[in-house]
């Protein structure tokens, strides 16, 4: 390693809940129930950057799934 590179720290991974919902957990420790590894490890900074990039909506997956059918369900009616 050249001695003035910055190691690369590996304390955190991404994880996300069946809400779709996304949150940062330290490596080491078991998420919690619900709650599942998407494979993305690193810096606390690096793991909430990519969150940033693929959390584009924040709203729970039920209440988008709730919407989307009834915007479905509109669409359908008025044909």
């Amino acid at each position: 390693m050249v001695a003035h590179e910055k190691p690369v720290e590996a304390g955190f991974h991404v994880v996300v809940n069946d809400e779709e919902q996304y949150s940062v957990w330290p490596v080491g420790r078991q998420a919690p129930p619900g709650w599942e590894s998407v494979g993305v490890i690193g810096s606390r900074e690096d793991c909430l950057a990519h969150i940033e990039r693929v959390w584009t909506d924040i709203t729970p997956l039920s209440v988008r799934t709730a919407r989307d059918g009834s915007r479905l369900a509109a669409g359908q009616g008025s044909q």
